[in-house]
């Protein structure tokens, strides 16, 4: 298994709240998809599971696409 190290630093501003201090080291953790990246390695998934994702994802989206467009159309 390939061991990624993320060093991951959120330094103090002027007269910044622990509570900001903290959301922007999540929002960081987020960008970088850590979390996400982690809990998909955590168990194996055939490469037909991730194929049949990665479709079902790319319909989704142009399912999504087509709505937005529908929804163009009528307002004008």
């Amino acid at each position: 298994m390939e061991i990624i190290k993320y060093k991951m630093e959120v330094r103090k501003r002027k007269e910044e709240t622990s509570e900001n201090l903290i959301k922007r080291f999540s929002r960081k953790v987020k960008k970088v998809k850590i979390i996400e990246e982690f809990l998909e390695k955590q168990y194996y998934k055939k490469p037909s599971q991730i194929k049949r994702e990665k479709y079902f994802r790319k319909l989704a989206a142009i399912k999504k696409q087509q709505q937005k467009e529908k929804a163009l159309m009528g307002e004008h």
